[in-house]
């Protein structure tokens, strides 16, 4: 039997590509899971249709990733911290009080998106990167200030 792959699969292909399998196989395995498609001419259309759409959704998400990071990049947050004796922070800034300020400007980013490798324990001026798509990532001004 001819079938279409609509995601990878290990030992068959890649998605889109036909494929011969033995019946039992398509019938009992890889239609219920959701794998493959039998390939007629309804179900080409209707993977070409589909492919269209998924490619346009991405292309949509791209621009929009790019007009955020472009956004993004002029941003400057100040975020205050208690300090200490000889300017010693209390406590740190992490991914999600840089979330949370970003927030309350506007941005919806999730504290996932910044790449902070490990939490703020000083003052001063950092730059911190945010990953806004697999192939879009910028970076955000981040003022850590005594309160």
């Amino acid at each position: 039997m001819r079938i279409i792959l609509l995601k990878d699969f290990e030992n068959l292909g890649k998605s889109g590509e036909q494929v011969d399998v033995k019946d039992g196989y398509a019938r009992n395995y890889l239609f219920p899971q959701n794998i493959a498609l039998k390939a007629n001419k309804t179900n080409l259309k209707r993977f070409e249709e589909q492919k269209q759409l998924l490619e346009t959704r991405k292309n949509k998400t791209l621009k929009k990733s790019n007009e955020l990071a472009e956004k993004l990049k002029s941003l400057s947050l100040t975020i205050p911290v208690k300090v200490g004796e000889e300017d010693k922070v209390f406590g740190s800034v992490t991914a999600q009080n840089i979330a949370d300020q970003l927030v309350e400007k506007g941005y919806e980013i999730d504290k996932r998106q910044i790449l902070l490798e490990e939490p703020i324990k000083a003052l001063g001026i950092f730059d911190i990167p945010v990953k806004l798509h697999p192939k879009i990532e910028t970076t955000v001004k981040l003022w850590v200030i005594k309160s």
